[in-house]
């Protein structure tokens, strides 16, 4: 099985996705509604096109491909950037200039800024509540 990338942006108050190298895209208010939206263009793509792109015949699976402005816009409402300094060891001054485009991360900030995630969610997930 193949995976297809789907790139998800943010575009002001909403989310964008498309596929690479395939005539699809969508906009949602959040990740689940462009799941959501993106099956729903891929499933009338296909009914479509008898003959369809390369990338969308046979079995697939969607992944999700976020970029660092993306994910710092989309979890503001969750994250400060004060907690993700703490959590990734980035300057919260730098994370606001990455939410805002002004620098794009390079790779060794951006594996910073996942690793703090992933650390983050580990301990989340070893909690058990009372």
């Amino acid at each position: 099985m193949k995976n297809v990338e789907v790139v998800v942006e943010y575009a002001g108050k909403n989310l964008s996705a498309y596929i690479k190298d395939a005539p699809l895209f969508t906009v949602g208010k959040d990740l689940k509604e462009i799941e959501l939206n993106m099956r729903e263009a891929i499933d009338l793509y296909l009914e479509d096109n008898p003959n369809p792109c390369e990338l969308l015949s046979g079995e697939y699976e969607l992944k999700y491909r976020i970029d660092t402005a993306t994910f710092l816009n989309y979890y503001s409402s969750v994250f400060t950037k004060a907690a993700l300094s703490r959590i990734t060891g980035i300057n919260e001054r730098q994370l606001w200039h990455y939410a805002a485009g002004v620098h794009k991360p390079r790779s060794k900030q951006t594996e910073k800024i996942k690793n703090g995630i992933r650390s983050l969610t580990k301990e989340l997930e070893a909690i058990n509540l009372v």
